[in-house]
């Protein structure tokens, strides 16, 4: 059984994701989580308090769903994890779409509220990073800072595809197809960048062709 610290988070993703972060009061929160007003601000302190953690707890939410593997599935590629992380926050069920739009409305709100912005770029930094990472081992002889703006580029993307879908203007299988050829897109960029065939190791020349130490591997 989740906490009730958890408990309550999950009823604000689900209030947020519905009426917008302007929508949550705490009463009705405390209604949505069957629990009390005292015991919210027990938890969380104030109004600010609820939405800082439930920014976090959609954050660790969307890691899960996206790092989920099936039981006994075997081991992928480099590029398919990339694909795949990418591609498991396009998807329509209940807790994505909870969880898109409740961090859409967070960060929309942001532009309003200065007390989300730091947590917020705390947040996308980390998923930047995280995307980074994913590009480097497909492409690992990628500069850093290519890897990083190449992540950017696809974390923002991410988030515009998502509104989009999310409000009846794009269908997910489109947004999943734009999302798959944006990697694709990336993943060049990067060989161009880095001169490695994508997820391949340098393999070190053999004493029998020493002209090859000086070649490097076609982009894929």
């Amino acid at each position: 059984m989740a906490s009730r610290s958890t408990q309550i988070l999950e009823a604000a993703a689900r209030v947020i994701a519905r009426r917008g972060v302007r929508g949550l009061r705490v009463e009705e929160l405390a209604a949505e989580a069957g629990v009390s007003t005292a015991l919210i601000y027990y938890h969380f302190k104030d109004r600010t308090g609820i939405l800082l953690r439930t920014l976090e707890f959609i954050n660790d939410r969307a890691e899960r769903y996206t790092a989920h593997r099936d039981p006994g599935a075997g081991a992928l590629s480099p590029r398919e994890e990339l694909d795949r992380t990418l591609l498991l926050e396009l998807q329509d069920t209940t807790e994505v779409r909870e969880n898109s739009s409740a961090w859409g409305e967070l960060r929309a709100s942001a532009v309003f509220d200065e007390a989300l912005r730091e947590d917020l770029a705390r947040a996308t930094l980390v998923w930047n990073q995280e995307v980074a990472g994913l590009l480097g081992a497909v492409r690992p002889t990628a500069p850093a800072p290519a890897l990083a703006a190449s992540a950017e580029r696809l974390t923002a993307l991410m988030e515009g595809l998502s509104m989009r879908w999310l409000s009846g203007t794009l269908p997910i299988a489109h947004a999943r197809t734009l999302m798959g050829e944006a990697i694709d897109t990336e993943v060049e960029r990067l060989g161009r960048a880095g001169g490695g065939a994508a997820g391949a190791a340098p393999q070190p020349a053999g004493p029998s062709s020493p002209s090859s130490a000086g070649q490097s591997e076609n982009p894929a």
